[in-house]
């Protein structure tokens, strides 16, 4: 199968982590970050999730970003103007000492690298909650870079979320290809597996640190890590 772009989940796929573990450390490390600003750990928490969720809900009003802040500053009486800087520099710089919640993976470079060898667009689809610093401070970690990417999803980038397949269709448009030339490679059955399948896509499971859905339980190609990088040799 020829593939015209192929995506690539972050977390749990390519950056392997237990999702619980990271955003427990990573929340304690911002609110480290948020204190001197008057923030509490009970308000920074619930600020947080409830821009999450709103994030998540997006529909496509607003990008991203502007959900999230919304929230928060309804939540912390914080405005944006006044802290958005203070947690931006906490994703280019601090954010590095939440590595320490996830895993090495020395191979993740190769199956980028392989990737661009087997189609013309290799994009970085996941979630966007962050905003593009802590994209870029996440994918260092495994020893890529913004320029591995044709395309990086973030939060003031994309209007929604997985698991909405609208997320995987607006990723479709941007780089000018149709679903079922894509293959979406992914650890999570219900945010990675079945939405991008349901609008055409080719999908792959890496199983390392597979979440699975017994709603939608994965049915189709996957493997370990290393299965995955077989997989693209043969293409």
């Amino acid at each position: 199968m020829n593939y015209k772009a192929i995506l690539f989940d972050l977390d749990g796929t390519l950056l392997p982590m237990d999702m619980d573990e990271f955003c427990y450390g990573y929340f304690g490390d911002l609110f480290q970050k948020l204190e001197p600003y008057g923030m509490t750990k009970d308000i920074m928490m619930k600020a947080m999730g409830t821009g999450i969720r709103a994030m998540a809900a997006n529909e496509g009003c607003n990008t991203n970003d502007v959900a999230f802040w919304n929230n928060f500053e309804f939540i912390t009486g914080m405005k944006r103007a006044d802290i958005e800087a203070v947690c931006e520099e906490f994703y280019a710089n601090d954010f590095h000492k939440s590595k320490r919640f996830t895993q090495d993976n020395p191979l993740a470079k190769k199956a980028v690298q392989l990737a661009h060898k087997k189609a013309a667009k290799v994009v970085l689809a996941t979630n966007p909650y962050f905003p593009y610093a802590g994209q870029k401070t996440r994918i260092s970690w495994v020893g890529l870079d913004a320029d591995d990417f044709d395309l990086i999803t973030h939060y003031t980038s994309e209007h929604f979320c997985k698991p909405n397949p609208k997320y995987y269709l607006a990723i479709c448009k941007k780089i000018g290809v149709e679903p079922r030339e894509c293959l979406m490679i992914g650890n999570d059955e219900r945010e990675d597996m079945h939405p991008a399948s349901m609008i055409g896509m080719h999908c792959y499971l890496v199983k390392d640190c597979v979440i699975k859905d017994a709603e939608h339980p994965w049915q189709g190609p996957g493997g370990s890590f290393e299965d995955m990088i077989e997989m693209l040799e043969q293409l």
